[in-house]
């Protein structure tokens, strides 16, 4: 069993690199999933309410809120498949409930990029006034993700992979630490 974590700020690669494990037959969990079902739930349009509901959960239900709603999705992922992704975790704290949950077979991934290079991905695919995070900048974004911790969970990681290069050199990183996890 293994259980792959990934942090990164947005822009960073998490998407891509959850895109490399689903055509490796890899189980991907994406927190945000759990973030929009709960905006649902609540009424609200997860488009506009995303970023809002997550800190609304964090505080009705403490800071690894989030974490404990994705466990089980994990684990019923986990009863088919040797590997699972974890695409999104925020916060130290959320990583510290996965590795308490998983143990040895928790490895948290920081993938990382300069703010220049992020800023120029996230605008190419359209992330600005109108997007999915209810208007923010990616200074904003970056501010909000710190806020829930995020650095902390970035200096947890057992694993950084640098985003910098061709979108081909990066996949392959990402092939060769799910080769190295055993999937």
């Amino acid at each position: 069993m293994s259980v792959i974590g990934i942090v990164g700020l947005p822009g960073s690669g998490k998407s891509e690199a959850a895109a490399v494990a689903r055509e490796a037959g890899i189980p991907v969990v994406t927190m945000g999933d759990v973030i929009r079902e709960a905006c649902h739930e609540r009424g609200l349009d997860p488009a506009e309410h995303h970023g809002r509901v997550a800190q609304a959960l964090r505080e009705e239900s403490g800071p690894g809120a989030i974490a404990e709603r994705s466990l089980p999705v994990i684990e019923r992922e986990l009863d088919d498949s040797p590997t699972v992704l974890v695409d999104g975790i925020r916060s130290g704290v959320e990583a510290e409930r996965f590795a308490e949950a998983f143990g040895e077979a928790f490895t948290l991934v920081a993938i990382e990029a300069p703010f220049e290079v992020r800023a120029e991905r996230v605008d190419a695919r359209g992330r600005d006034a109108a997007s999915a995070d209810g208007g923010e900048s990616l200074e904003a974004r970056d501010e909000r993700e710190l806020g829930f911790g995020m650095d902390a969970a970035i200096e947890r990681a057992d694993r950084r992979i640098e985003n910098t290069d061709s979108l081909a050199d990066f996949h392959e990183r990402i092939r060769t630490l799910l080769a190295e996890a055993g999937a």
